[in-house]
């Protein structure tokens, strides 16, 4: 059977091939998705995940001082505890009902990137703010953009402590030298290792320390919100990979923006980026022509997104190294749900404890729980870390519990191999689904073979 652009790019750019949608029809189609991706009407806001954390913490001192607990603050906490699998699914209806696919796996694949984790009960609505105050916004702008909105938003602060740094020689240390007030280069440090150049560039912790430095005074509470404090800040100038930042009379936010700027346009970071994107939507080990061409746009056009895109949708390695990447448990399940045809509306209208048995639960126990990355490199893309005898028996009891869940009336599967794989299957799949001896057998071969779970 023959493929063309259109099932390349749903299978290995999106989310798989829908029976109720039509594939990408050409590149300009596909780098017209990424403008979808930003928030919508229900995205969360930095003051409503405070006003939601300030309740719960005045519950909290309630339920310590053995007062009556106001109802409010016991709804604060219900919808913080239920927040991350709320925010699942809207990420799963997301990427359910985008007809391309492709700007909601780039939402999932710089989350990620600038990854962050709500440690606390409390923190749970800042991490949904996150992605939708400091990706969606900038995922098809330039990166410098989201690289400052990340690395700047409360969230970042938090889970990188940043709110605990101190210049040692600022005015609010030396007043209060009996509490050791210093740096922490947490923050520093992943955005030059991480988030930027790469650990294998050409800088060193006088560069981690300098940037540390020059990003005392962002400051962040529940109860007094985002802000930059000037007598928190390190005094004079920093130079950071040989550039001076600040001085006499401190920029505050506009040197903290102009060295992310910085950043984001040298050499190192342009390579870093595009290798990750590459390694991301094409293969493991993908070719240096891919690798470089990407590069060359990026120091081209500064950090341009969407021509980088280009780049990476119109390679002929999207061809060439197709089933080279394997699918992480989350683009595996949105992958499942939509050849079976399933809508958001369907997902909308699940109840909660439905829901948790097809996403929330299958995704932890194929080795993704959602929101819980280890580390803050995010997961990990080579095939191995997902395909292993616990997260393989957990994608195959995927495929054969959850259809039969979902629908009332399995799909015929001689219909569903079309449908799913749009001619990119084996030979050995097309020979084996049509022998299957039920529907629901031959549904669970087409979810849970090796062709599915690549892309």
């Amino acid at each position: 059977m023959s493929f063309g652009f259109p099932e390349l790019a749903a299978i290995r750019l999106g989310f798989g091939l829908s029976p109720r949608m039509s594939p990408p029809a050409d590149v300009r189609t596909v780098l017209a998705g990424p403008a979808g991706a930003g928030p919508d009407a229900g995205a969360m806001t930095t003051e409503r995940a405070s006003d939601l954390a300030r309740l719960f913490n005045e519950g909290r001192r309630a339920r310590r001082d053995k007062l009556p607990e106001p109802p409010e603050t016991q709804e604060a906490a219900r919808q913080l505890g239920i927040l991350p699998v709320e925010d699942l699914r809207r990420r799963v209806i997301r990427a359910l009902d985008d007809p391309i696919g492709f700007g909601e796996r780039l939402v999932q694949f710089w989350s990620d990137h600038f990854t962050i984790r709500a440690v606390n009960k409390v923190h749970n609505g800042l991490a949904m703010a996150f992605v939708d105050e400091a990706i969606r916004p900038h995922v098809n702008g330039r990166f410098e953009d989201m690289f400052f909105a990340a690395d700047t938003h409360p969230m970042m602060l938090i889970y990188l402590d940043q709110i605990s740094s101190r210049g040692p020689n600022s005015p609010f240390a030396k007043k209060r030298p009996e509490r050791n007030f210093g740096l922490n280069e947490n923050l520093a440090r992943e955005a030059l290792e991480l988030h930027s150049l790469g650990v294998d560039a050409d800088y060193d912790q006088h560069d981690v320390r300098e940037l540390a430095k020059l990003l005392t005074g962002l400051s962040f509470s529940h109860n007094q919100g985002f802000a930059y404090r000037p007598l928190w800040a390190e005094p004079g100038s920093e130079t950071v990979l040989g550039q001076s930042y600040g001085g006499r009379r401190r920029g505050g936010l506009d040197d903290i923006r102009a060295v992310f700027r910085d950043i984001s346009r040298r050499p190192e970071t342009a390579l870093h980026l595009s290798r990750k994107l590459a390694v991301h939507f094409v293969s493991d080990q993908p070719s240096e022509d891919l690798v470089g061409s990407m590069a060359a746009v990026w120091r081209d056009s500064g950090g341009d997104l969407a021509q980088v895109y280009r780049v990476l949708v119109s390679h002929p390695d999207l061809a060439t190294e197709l089933r080279r990447k394997v699918r992480q448990p989350f683009d595996f399940c949105v992958a499942g749900l939509r050849a079976l045809g399933m809508r958001g509306e369907q997902i909308a209208r699940l109840d909660l404890p439905v829901f948790r048995r097809i996403a929330w639960g299958p995704v932890e126990a194929m080795g993704q729980p959602w929101g819980r990355p280890k580390g803050p490199d995010g997961w990990p893309e080579e095939a191995d870390a997902w395909i292993a005898s616990q997260t393989l028996a957990a994608r195959i009891n995927w495929s054969l519990r959850i259809p039969r869940l979902l629908l009332d009336e399995l799909p015929d599967p001689r219909d569903m191999l079309v449908s799913a794989f749009g001619g990119t299957q084996s030979a050995e799949l097309t020979w084996a689904v049509p022998k299957a001896e039920s529907a629901a057998e031959g549904v669970a071969l087409i979810l849970a073979s090796g062709d599915f779970s690549r892309r």
